[in-house]
C-alpha cells in the first residue's frame, strides 16, 4: 500500500478518533492509575513498574519498547497497521508525558475509586482506538504476529500470561493491596473496552411486512446498503399469504430505515430486534 493511498478521509477521521482515544487514555492512567500507585496491562504496565521505582517517565519507556516491536510489525503484519500503532504509540506516549502532572490534582485517596474510574476512562480510550483500526502496540503487535502465523491461537493468553506477570511484580514492590486494586482496574479497563467495541457495532435486526416489497427492499439495498432477504409468512387469522423483508441495520442507520420504509408504504409493520451477535461480511468492524 502507498503511503498517498492511505491518507483519504477516512483514515483522517480513524487518526482523529485514534489522538482522542490516547488523550482518555492517558488522562485515566495519570489522574486515577498513578495518583493511587496502580497499574496497567501490557507494556503500559511495565512502564509504570520502572517509573515508580526509577522515577522515569513511563512515556518514554512505552516509547522506546515498542521501536523494535514497530519494526518488527511493519516487516511481519502490514504498512497500515503499522502506521496507526505508530500513531497510537507516539500519541499516548506524548499525552503520558504531557498530562503527568494531572497525577496530584485530585484530592481522592480512595483506590477503589481511583481504579474504578481509571480503568473506565482508560478503557474506553483504548476502546475508541481499537474501534478505528488503531493500537497501542506493545502486546497488540506481538498479538497480531502470532494470530497470522497460528490462526488458532487465542490473543488473549498473551495478554494473561504477561498481565500476570505485572501483577506480580507490583505485589513483590508495592504490596498485595496495590495488586489486588490494579486487578480491579484491568478488569474494568477489559470491560470498557469490549463495551466501547460492542457499542460501535450494535445492530439492530428488522422484520417489515408490506404490500410495496419491491420499491422498500430496493431503497434499503440502495441508500443504507444492507442486504434483504425476503420471507414467506402467513397471517394466522386471515390465513392470507405475506411477503416479509428481513435486514440487519446498526443502530445509526435505524432512524433513515423507518423513515424510508414508511415513505414508500405508510401501512407498513415494522419489529425491530436487538441482535446479540452478526458474524459475516460487512458487520463486524475490522480491527486490525
Amino acid at each position: 500500500m502507498e503511503i498517498t493511498s492511505f491518507f483519504n478521509r477516512e483514515s483522517i477521521k480513524n487518526i482523529f478518533f485514534i489522538l482522542i482515544g490516547t488523550l482518555m487514555s492517558a488522562i485515566g492512567i495519570n489522574m486515577f492509575i498513578v495518583h493511587a500507585k496502580l497499574l496497567s496491562g501490557g507494556v503500559s504496565g511495565i512502564a509504570l513498574i520502572i517509573q515508580y521505582l526509577t522515577k522515569f517517565p513511563a512515556g518514554y519507556t512505552i516509547f522506546l519498547l515498542n521501536i523494535p516491536l514497530l519494526i518488527l510489525s511493519y516487516k511481519k503484519v502490514n504498512l497500515r497497521f503499522t502506521i496507526f500503532t505508530i500513531i497510537g504509540t507516539v500519541s499516548l506516549s506524548l499525552f503520558l508525558v504531557l498530562t503527568y502532572s494531572i497525577k496530584n490534582i485530585l484530592h481522592i485517596n480512595d483506590p477503589l475509586l481511583l481504579s474504578l474510574y481509571g480503568g473506565v476512562l482508560n478503557g474506553l480510550g483504548m476502546g475508541i482506538v481499537f474501534s478505528n483500526h488503531g493500537s497501542t502496540g506493545g502486546l497488540d503487535i506481538i498479538s497480531v504476529i502470532v494470530k497470522k502465523k497460528y490462526d488458532n491461537f487465542e490473543i488473549g493468553h498473551i495478554s494473561f500470561i504477561v498481565n500476570f506477570f505485572i501483577v506480580a511484580i507490583g505485589a513483590i514492590f508495592f504490596g498485595l493491596t496495590s495488586a489486588l486494586y490494579t486487578l480491579v482496574s484491568m478488569y474494568i479497563t477489559s470491560y470498557m473496552v469490549d463495551k466501547t467495541l460492542k457499542g460501535f457495532n450494535r445492530q439492530k435486526m428488522v422484520l417489515i411486512v408490506t404490500d410495496k416489497v419491491e420499491e422498500v427492499s430496493k431503497e434499503i439495498m440502495t441508500t443504507l446498503k444492507r442486504g434483504v432477504t425476503l420471507l414467506h409468512g402467513e397471517g394466522a387469522y386471515t390465513k392470507e399469504s405475506k411477503k416479509v423483508l428481513y435486514s440487519i441495520v446498526s443502530l445509526t442507520q435505524l432512524p433513515q430505515l423507518k423513515l424510508i420504509v414508511h415513505q414508500i408504504d405508510e401501512n407498513a409493520f415494522i419489529s425491530i430486534l436487538d441482535v446479540a451477535e452478526v458474524h459475516g461480511k460487512g458487520f463486524m468492524r475490522e480491527l486490525f
